[in-house]
């Protein structure tokens, strides 16, 4: 096993040596688990669940009764996210890990403040904004408590959490009415439950960051440096990718389908196609962040065909060696078509025993395409 790597991955029913690509892919397998309804452990942030506000796209941990103690089973693994963390920062083999600034903060130890809460939930204080901007309204009215419990109803001392369920955030707060006389120091506990909702889950997430990481040198960054420390700038730099690269058979920067190649990485594939083409190339979904971190060049070398249609080829790829065979396409929209089909179906680590069982393309030749990792 390389010294660089803390496991071995072997696929269970698939024919993968672990040469490298099969160990970046399961880094990569387990940060989609990681950010997914498939673990406990995080959740789609209300804005992305509402289709509302920023961030949408972020995953804050999972929500726990602040009265009950989180399941040591799930302390274990938010505190094996930390130790990926750490692991990501020493081995540079950043994670891509969508979370967002709040929970980058709180590892750092700087303060969570209420734009961090609404930059992840829009509504979070829009109700007690509204009470108080109407107490403030209600101040010189002299029969205010009768005014204020037919507005506010059989609201209590609960709070509506991160993930929709509802918690008393005093002890038997369902029993407390909400009046005049105690709503602003409903309005204080609730802000602090929201500020607070976290903090358990993500000091879990430290205590396994700290096991790989001193925490003296964790001091030393702000929140967004450790964010880019662990999961890489938050672009695919492809420019730093062709600097990095080299060129086997007689293809080189000059040769026209190299040419149409970066031409198609650049500028045809979107973000998400770009983290795809890494995948199926690398078994990773991002680039290190300097020149002086490839510990091994991208290679592209000819796919050449005897017999059959170039254009209906797809490449393959050889994740273990970051290297890709690319077929000599006649133009620049085939190759986008058939490497955007290859990123897209053909990724699967299986390819060290027998050509991969994809998708049939239409009018593709499938027995000449497979991606070899």
């Amino acid at each position: 096993m390389p010294s660089d790597h803390l496991w071995r991955a072997q696929y269970i029913g698939m024919h993968s040596t672990d040469q490298g690509g099969p160990y970046r892919d399961s880094i990569t397998r387990i940060c989609a688990d990681i950010c997914s309804s498939y673990l406990p452990l995080f959740i789609l942030c209300p804005n992305g669940r509402m289709n509302n506000g920023l961030n949408r796209d972020r995953w804050i941990p999972n929500v726990f009764s602040p009265y009950q103690s989180i399941p040591d089973k799930i302390k274990k693994q938010y505190q094996f996210v930390g130790q990926l963390m750490g692991m990501a920062i020493r081995r540079k083999h950043y994670l891509d890990l969508k979370f967002p600034n709040l929970l980058w903060k709180q590892l750092v130890h700087e303060s969570i403040t209420l734009e961090d809460i609404e930059s992840i939930d829009v509504q979070s204080f829009t109700m007690i904004n509204e009470i108080e901007k109407t107490m403030k309204q209600m101040e010189s009215i002299e029969n205010i408590d009768e005014l204020f419990s037919s507005m506010m109803g059989d609201l209590r001392f609960e709070v509506v959490s991160s993930a929709g369920q509802t918690y008393e955030i005093i002890p038997d707060g369902k029993e407390v009415l909400i009046t005049t006389k105690n709503f602003r120091d409903y309005c204080h506990t609730y802000r602090e439950y929201r500020l607070n909702e976290f903090q358990r889950q993500i000091e879990f997430i430290r205590q396994g960051l700290y096991n790989i990481v001193p925490g003296c040198y964790l001091t030393l960054f702000t929140a967004h440096e450790l964010e880019e420390a662990v999961c890489g700038k938050g672009h695919i730099d492809i420019e730093l990718l062709k600097r990095n690269s080299s060129y086997g058979g007689d293809y080189s920067i000059d040769s026209p389908t190299i040419q149409q190649f970066w031409t198609v990485i650049s500028d045809m594939m979107n973000e998400e196609q770009k983290k795809l083409f890494l995948i199926f190339v690398w078994g990773r979904c991002t680039l290190p962040n300097r020149d002086e971190d490839f510990t091994t060049q991208f290679t592209i070398s000819p796919y050449d065909i005897d017999d059959g249609d170039v254009d209906k080829t797809l490449p393959n790829s050889h994740t273990c060696s970051f290297a890709l065979d690319l077929p000599r396409y006649s133009t620049a929209d085939i190759m986008y078509e058939r490497l955007n089909y290859a990123i897209t179906y053909c990724s699967s680590i299986d390819g060290d025993g027998m050509i991969n069982d994809i998708p049939a393309a239409p009018e593709f030749d499938s027995d000449l395409s497979a991606s070899e990792q």
